[in-house]
Parts: C-alpha cells; sequence; structure tokens
C-alpha cells in the first residue's frame, strides 16, 4: 500500500469492496493530481469503478475523511502544542453548467460551492493534517437578503466557524497532553466564540484576527484601548509578494492590553461580557502611499511578555499556511476542473484530493523539518526506491536516505534545480515529482514482472 492510501487503512464504507475501491481511488488520484480522473486512473475499468465509488450512497466526504481525521489527530498527539487553523475558500464551476445543485458565490452568475476545513499546523508550520470539513451552496436569490446583526448564530451563514471550533474542542478534550489554538482570519470575529470557550470543558485556546473595532465595558474601543497602551516590543519579518506590495522586510510594534469586550445584542437572548487579551501589531515607517499592515489580534491566551506576544504574533503568522493549501487543492489538484455531474459525486471527490493536497503540504515542511529523518517515514519502499533508481542511476541502497534527499530528488523531476543557493524545494515541484515517481513505479514493477520465470 502506498503511504498516501495508508491514510484510509482504517476508512469503513460498510463494504471491504469498497474500502479497497477508495485506498485505490486515493492512490490513483494522488499519483497525478494535475489531470483528469479518467487520465489519472488509466483505463475505463478504473475510471467506471471510480465514478461508481463516488455515486455511492455510503460514500460521503465525511465518510472519507474520518480516517484522515483520526490519522491527523495520531500526530497531533505527538506534539506539545498545535494550531487549529480554519478558514473558507470558494469553489467556481461557473463554466461546469452541467453540475447539478450548485449554489450562487459572491454574485448569482457565477456558480459553485464554498470549502471550510479547519488544518492543523505545528507551530514550526508542519501540516498535521484536516482535522475537520464542510462543505456547503447558498440558495439561488439569497444574496439579496436583509441581514440583521442580532439575529440569533444559528440563524446566519457565520455558525460554521462557531462549530469549527466546537470541533476543535471535542479533539483539545481526546487530546489532554497537546495544547489546541483555533485560529482564524478576521471573519470568523464572532463574538459567540469568544463566549463559548467558558462552556467547553476542557476548551482549546482560540486566536483570531478581529474585524470590529468592539466596544469596551469601559466605554472605550478597542484600538482607543490598545493605542493607550505600552510598547512591549517591535519585530521584523518578511512579508510576501501580495497585490498591493512587492515582496519586502517589515518591521511592527507591538501592543497588548487586557480588556472587557461589552456584549452585543442578539434577539431572544441576552449574551455576557468577555475578558480576553487584545494584541496590536503595527507596522512602522510602511513606505509612502501605502497603507500599514496592522493586525488588531483577539485572543484567549495571556500577554504579559514581549515573548508572549511576538511568539502569538508568529502563530497567526502561520496562517498563510492554508493559503498554500488552497493553492494546493486548487492550482495543483486542479479540483475546479472536476466534471462530475451532481453536488453528491463531487463532494466526495473533493475529500479525496483534501487528503493528496495535505500530503504535498506535509512533504513540503517536513523535509524542512527533519531532514535528517530516513524517508520511508512517509515514503513507501517501492515509492523511494524507484526514484532513486532513477535519480541516480544505480541500484537503492539498503538503508533509506534521509527524507531531505528524497525530497529533493523527488523535486528534481518537478523542475527543481538543486542549485546551492536554492534553499529548500517548495510545493509545485514537489506535486510535479510526486507524480513522476510514481510512473517511475509502475516502469520499475512492469520491467521485474517481464524478467520473471514464464514471462515471454
Amino acid at each position: 500500500m502506498s503511504a498516501l492510501a495508508a491514510e484510509l487503512e482504517a476508512i469503513d464504507l460498510g463494504d471491504l469492496r469498497l474500502n479497497r475501491r477508495a485506498r485505490k481511488v486515493l492512490a490513483k488520484l494522488g499519483d497525478k493530481p494535475t489531470v483528469s480522473i479518467p487520465s489519472a486512473c488509466g483505463g475505463w475499468d478504473e475510471t467506471r469503478g471510480a465514478y461508481r465509488l463516488f455515486d455511492h450512497d455510503e460514500v460521503t466526504a465525511q465518510q472519507v475523511l474520518a480516517p484522515h481525521y483520526d490519522a491527523s489527530q495520531r500526530r497531533m498527539g505527538e506534539y506539545p502544542r498545535v494550531l487549529c487553523i480554519q478558514d473558507t475558500t470558494e469553489l467556481d464551476y461557473s463554466t461546469k453548467g452541467d453540475i447539478q445543485d450548485l449554489g450562487p458565490l459572491n454574485y448569482e452568475a457565477r456558480r459553485g460551492l464554498y470549502l471550510h476545513p479547519t488544518v492543523a499546523l505545528t507551530p514550526e508550520r508542519l501540516c498535521l493534517g484536516v482535522i475537520d470539513a464542510w462543505s456547503w451552496t447558498r440558495e439561488p436569490g439569497s444574496l439579496g437578503a436583509p441581514k440583521d446583526a442580532r439575529r440569533a448564530i444559528e440563524e446566519k451563514e457565520s455558525l460554521r466557524w462557531l462549530e469549527g471550533y466546537r470541533r476543535v474542542c471535542e479533539r483539545q478534550a481526546e487530546l489532554p497532553d497537546t495544547q489546541l489554538i483555533y485560529l482564524a482570519d478576521r471573519e470568523a470575529d464572532i463574538y459567540e466564540i469568544y463566549v463559548e470557550r467558558d462552556a467547553q470543558t476542557p476548551a482549546a485556546e482560540w486566536l483570531v484576527r478581529a474585524q470590529h473595532d468592539r466596544k469596551l465595558s469601559t466605554g472605550k474601543s478597542l484600538r482607543q484601548a490598545l493605542d493607550a497602551a505600552p510598547e512591549l516590543d517591535r519585530i521584523e519579518f518578511d512579508m510576501p509578494k501580495s497585490e498591493q506590495r512587492k515582496a519586502q522586510r517589515i518591521a511592527q510594534s507591538l501592543r497588548a492590553a487586557r480588556v472587557t469586550l461589552k456584549a452585543p445584542s442578539r434577539t431572544g437572548h441576552k449574551l455576557p461580557d468577555v475578558e480576553v487579551t487584545a494584541l496590536l501589531a503595527q507596522e512602522l515607517d510602511p513606505p509612502a502611499g501605502a497603507e500599514p499592515i496592522a493586525w488588531l489580534l483577539l485572543t484567549s491566551l495571556p500577554v504579559d511578555t514581549p515573548e508572549q506576544a511576538a511568539e502569538l504574533l508568529q502563530y497567526y503568522l502561520c496562517r498563510w499556511q492554508v493559503e498554500v493549501y488552497f493553492r494546493i487543492l486548487k492550482s495543483g489538484c486542479k479540483v475546479e476542473e472536476l466534471q462530475l455531474e451532481k453536488l453528491q459525486r463531487l463532494e466526495p471527490a473533493l475529500a479525496f484530493y483534501m487528503i493528496i493536497a495535505w500530503r504535498v503540504l506535509y512533504l513540503t515542511m517536513l523535509g524542512r523539518q527533519c531532514p535528517e529523518l530516513p524517508c520511508d517515514v512517509v515514503f513507501a519502499e517501492e515509492e523511494w526506491q524507484a526514484v532513486y533508481i532513477v535519480a541516480r542511476r544505480k541500484p537503492p541502497p539498503e538503508q533509506p536516505p534521509s527524507l531531505d534527499q528524497m525530497v529533493r530528488m523527488v523535486a528534481g523531476f518537478g523542475g527543481f534545480l538543486n542549485r546551492k543557493g536554492d534553499g529548500f524545494p517548495g510545493p509545485q515541484t514537489i506535486w510535479i515529482g510526486l507524480q513522476r515517481g510514481r510512473d517511475f513505479v509502475l516502469a520499475i514493477e512492469a520491467t521485474r514482472a517481464t524478467h520473471e520465470p514464464g514471462c515471454g
């Protein structure tokens, strides 16, 4: 069994044949994630088997992801602290007019669905897996409906953020020796999340970027309280390129304050005030004409020292890894090119690709964090041996090479040059190399089969 297919070793679809088929389909799609399902499957019988699997009533996205959730949790238990990053991305199928049951995206003419995963990450940015994921579609004509901020959270689409935090708290109860920190961007600035921590036992900590300059029990606003707080520290980091700016070195000042948020109004019930820590990272000396980069973060964790403030900001910067994950899913696995007739078939297929995208991101960072690990920790024997034979043009050694050596060999088949100043390969060269590596496995297996006694 390939290392990727092993993620579904414990899958239970109610039928042993379906379980075997699921592992086989995952391995096939993982071998060639950038091509269509028929091209990845390599024949009509395999393609038909994959489509039948996606169409089976017992094969839902949650059933497919369940063993991966559990495997991710086992990996989480090996670390003292894990960040659980939640975010939403839209999948646009506007050009696939034959897919049934899709909904509008940001406007009616764009059709698709929303994907909302929670990805587990170490503070060193090693992706441990997906631990929760949901997808949904909006009702046609719903975009123009009036919104009332006072409605109960259960009546809002934003309920998914609160439910995601609750799932992280459930994982926390099962991982008493690992501290879990729920982490999300501005869309998760929802008061009910802050209140929820007091209702959970045990509760995960949380770190959320604020969207609203909320009122405090003192009558001041968040920004007013932070502007009056003393400067704790100054930090510098490299900011990736964006649409507004080129990549550059950023310097920020850090200020923190313990504050009590004034509860917002909700129809039918009253919420309590809640005490939180507010942290402001404000850019110093931004380029002329550019908006200063400022992050206002809210957290359940204390911030009493410069080291704690800098640590939490570094945790927030880890959130960018979920954007890398989405890029692998969309650009690498090309999930927006899937041509399946029903949403019922599309969602299980997406679950397979979510596991594939995780493995690419996992290999990318594991090789950086643990370069001396033997590569058979994450590569099956036939995988690393085939890559070694083709890359080095000699038989594989008895002892597996290091993970660093193997990832660089794999990435070399994806265009990574491995020059002295090139650093570690990125996700794109790795996922291309993984596809070619699986071709080498098939070629070597075929060559061995033709040289067995009785062949030819």
